[in-house]
């Protein structure tokens, strides 16, 4: 299951990104993509075979959640959604991955210069 827990330096880029793309809302695979493409200005491309193995690590780690949607058969053509959203500790891992890159940006060192 969880191999190591709560850490930032677990999270890949891509994670990141995913996790990121559910922190507002759950959103189903597709919404994903979208949503990860349109933010990245379409530098970044998801494709299906990429993304569910992510989403299911990040399942494993206890990042994210997922449920089956209520929509019928019919109404998919035949298909269910699976919707994904964000855990606690999801956010907190997000959180801690933040602090991280502001308290690196605005690092300098202890002797006043390089």
């Amino acid at each position: 299951m969880k191999k190591n827990p709560d850490s930032i330096f677990d999270l890949s880029p891509k994670e990141e990104a995913v996790l990121t793309s559910v922190f507002h809302r759950e959103r189903y695979g597709l919404e994903i993509i979208e949503a990860v493409k349109e933010a990245s200005g379409g530098k970044i491309k998801l494709g299906f075979g990429s993304l569910y193995p992510t989403l299911h690590k990040l399942e494993e780690k206890g990042y994210l959640e997922a449920r089956w949607g209520d929509e019928t058969p019919e109404e998919r053509g035949g298909a269910r959604r699976r919707y994904y959203r964000i855990t606690g500790l999801g956010v907190k891992v997000l959180a801690q991955k933040k602090r991280f890159l502001d308290d690196l940006a605005g690092w300098e060192p202890a002797w006043g210069g390089v």
